[in-house]
């Protein structure tokens, strides 16, 4: 009968002649991660670049974000399936797929957020640099984000609107027009001629 510290030995033994079977692909799994990291770098960068020349930044600051996350989890689930060969691609959508519903109802805010700042920079009721009023807070459009619009008002104090908030209120847009027209109200006394 073998003593406790044989066995114990010997499974030492067998964890470290797995693990350097297993070496080679958590090395490749490791390569694979660090050029898809720097590779979605390089995808964000030539988003914005784009966007930029069409003058649309906010839109190519999201996409870009969207581009790299995409990038990130399709080759985690390729180092996963490297790493661990009876992992497939396909059963973790299947997976995903079935617990979507309670992902969903988790992160319904977030996503909300992203779907209405997604739209907002694409239709365009209003771009950086425009002044705007929504829920009560006036000032200049600084920035729009994938979460978030983010505003300067007049008196130098920067507010952050959720985009469902901006997409699903009145917004009035004070620089959509080049004139436009000013109310006035004069009073006078009842006794005074008017």
């Amino acid at each position: 009968m073998n003593s406790p510290l044989t066995l114990m030995q010997e499974k030492l033994v067998a964890l470290s002649e797995a693990f350097f079977l297993q070496l080679p692909n958590l090395i490749a799994a490791i390569v694979l991660l660090v050029i898809v990291w720097y590779a979605s770098k390089g995808l964000v960068v030539l988003i914005k670049r784009i966007s930029v020349a069409r003058q649309r930044p906010d839109l190519g600051s999201l996409l870009g974000s969207l581009a790299r996350g995409v990038v990130i989890g399709m080759a985690l689930l390729v180092a996963a399936a490297i790493v661990f060969p009876t992992v497939h691609p396909g059963d973790i959508f299947a997976t995903l797929g079935l617990g979507s519903v309670a992902i969903g109802f988790a992160f319904k805010d977030i996503l909300q957020n992203l779907l209405a700042g997604l739209l907002l920079v694409i239709r365009r009721p209003y771009q950086r640099g425009d002044q705007i009023v929504v829920k009560g807070y006036e000032g200049t459009v600084e920035q729009i984000e994938s979460r978030a619009t983010f505003l300067k008002t007049y008196d130098g104090l920067r507010v952050i609107i959720p985009n469902s908030d901006v997409y699903t209120s009145p917004v009035v847009v004070k620089t959509a027009c080049d004139t436009h027209r000013d109310e006035l109200v004069v009073g006078i006394g009842y006794g005074d001629n008017p």
